[in-house]
């Protein structure tokens, strides 16, 4: 009896190219098996032809930790010029969108490894509280965006001075 590979050992390729393309499928609640046929290796890795082409936008990983007065998102955004980089505030979100651009050193075929991200990036991150936007303030040291967001103090209060019509 032959073993069938998962779908997950055939799309990893710990399967031989010759074995047999019916894989077996499980299904948690239903004790029947599906057959599912791969007539060619290339349907797995087929997709949009045109997501292949474009650009595709990296995800910017954040730390977000909270002072008793502030927010602070701290972001790793080295080698991005300043200008390239735009930081977007509502009193609920932030939004931090910038561009790594690629310098040019010779031909692929010269690298050893190629694993740094080059090109956009976006990362937009929902607020755990309020934030007073005129007073937010961004920097970059070191290659490292921080930025502080004070806390908007919901327990404030102030009189109003009424005026006479």
């Amino acid at each position: 009896m032959a073993l069938k590979k998962s779908f997950f050992a055939r799309l990893t390729g710990l399967m031989e190219h010759e074995e047999e393309d019916v894989l077996d499928v499980e299904t948690p609640n239903n004790d029947d098996d599906v057959d599912v046929n791969i007539t060619d290796e290339e349907e797995l890795s087929e997709g949009d032809d045109t997501r292949n082409n474009e650009e595709t936008e990296g995800e910017l990983s954040v730390d977000v930790f909270q002072k008793p007065s502030e927010i602070v998102v701290k972001a790793m955004v080295a080698g991005v010029r300043p200008e390239d980089l735009d930081v977007a505030l509502t009193r609920e979100m932030v939004t931090i969108k910038g561009k790594r651009e690629r310098e040019k050193h010779g031909p692929a075929d010269e690298y050893s490894y190629r694993e740094l991200y080059w090109g956009t990036f976006a990362r937009s991150l929902v607020l755990p509280e309020e934030v007073d936007v005129d007073s937010a303030e961004a920097n970059v040291q070191n290659g490292l965006l921080i930025i502080r967001l004070p806390k908007i103090d919901k327990k404030r209060t102030q009189k109003l001075k009424i005026l006479k019509a």
